[in-house]
């Protein structure tokens, strides 16, 4: 392979960029991060410049939270420190080889201040400038999917999370949490995502922390759906959704223990052979209207229902017995109807 020759054509109007950064911290850093920390350095060189955060945001196409985050990687990583005002807010940043939050600007030889970098809110938007705004939003939203999801988004992965976002009107935090709760779950796949956000979307869940007490809940039954699953001799896989909605209705709104549950699944399987939600549905409606809160209560039921089904066989075999006999019989004096014949 042919070496590369590179001729140098650079202007004056130019930034310097360290080749430390470039060696050290580029190459392992976001993409994203790396444009935040250029276009700091940019506008090094003009500081008469104020900058606010949500300028940089808009210059880069960004979110600010973003920005925030590609600032806290940069001074995590050393190479700059963060200046915060009385409120919290950003107030100016030092940047320079080897910086940290602990070390003074007198103690570091290759120190430059930038303008004072403001938190201050915006002034507002104007209404056409929205629909902008929310498609940045969904880029950063792409860009965080890639990276919970390890791979580059497919055209039909992008279609599925425009979807949740435009369609469904899930905040970009509330995709963020989904697309998070899924991969730390153990399911990376985008039809998996995508029924756990109908899922929430049918439940009306719009704020994170909503999903979160979904997740808790929908936790615990899908627990009990993996006991009744293994009830019914299936194994390698979680609940669906429709199997989910009889093993909450059991649990929570008959408010039977998983003991009594296993044991209609049982019950189920000893009938017809194969799972049949619905078959366990009729067994745990009939142990519900017969006050059945323990599996000892079973025993006393079952009783009473085997004397039952005896009294009833009884109650059969005496009328196929009688069914011949059920006639009232007649008495005829046969000899006076022989003498009756023989005289005609």
């Amino acid at each position: 392979m042919k070496t590369l020759k590179l001729r140098n054509h650079f202007q004056t109007d130019s930034t310097l960029v360290e080749n430390s950064f470039i060696d050290n911290h580029m190459v392992m850093a976001n993409g994203e991060y790396v444009k935040v920390y250029l276009f700091l350095l940019r506008h090094l060189s003009n500081p008469s410049m104020p900058l606010t955060i949500p300028t940089i945001a808009d210059c880069l196409e960004n979110t600010e939270k973003d920005i925030l985050r590609a600032l806290r990687h940069w001074q995590k990583e050393g190479l700059i420190a963060i200046e915060y005002d009385s409120s919290g807010g950003i107030s100016g940043i030092d940047i320079g080889t080897g910086l940290n939050e602990k070390t003074s600007n007198a103690e570091i030889p290759n120190v430059q201040r930038l303008n004072t970098v403001s938190a201050v809110e915006p002034p507002a938007v104007p209404s056409k400038i929205e629909p902008f705004q929310n498609r940045k939003e969904l880029k950063s939203l792409l860009f965080i999917a890639e990276q919970y999801l390890g791979k580059t988004l497919s055209g039909k992965d992008i279609e599925t999370i425009t979807y949740f976002y435009d369609t469904l009107h899930f905040s970009a935090d509330l995709v963020e949490y989904l697309i998070e709760y899924c991969v730390e779950n153990g399911h990376k796949s985008m039809h998996y995502i995508q029924k756990v956000a109908l899922s929430w979307a049918d439940s009306n869940i719009t704020t994170v922390d909503q999903a979160k007490q979904n997740s808790v809940f929908y936790n615990d039954y899908v627990k009990i759906g993996y006991s009744v699953l293994k009830a019914f001799g299936i194994r390698g896989r979680a609940p669906v959704a429709s199997e989910l909605v009889y093993i909450t209705k059991w649990s929570e709104e008959y408010g039977f223990s998983l003991d009594l549950i296993g044991e209609a699944c049982n019950r189920t399987m000893a009938k017809l052979h194969q799972p049949n939600f619905e078959y366990t549905d009729s067994i745990l409606k009939k142990w519900l209207s017969s006050n059945v809160s323990h599996l000892s209560d079973l025993e006393h039921l079952d009783r009473s229902h085997r004397q039952a089904a005896a009294s009833r066989k009884t109650e059969t075999n005496t009328m196929k017995k009688n069914k011949f006999n059920n006639f009232e019989g007649h008495n005829y004096d046969l000899a006076s109807l022989e003498k009756q014949l023989l005289s005609r």
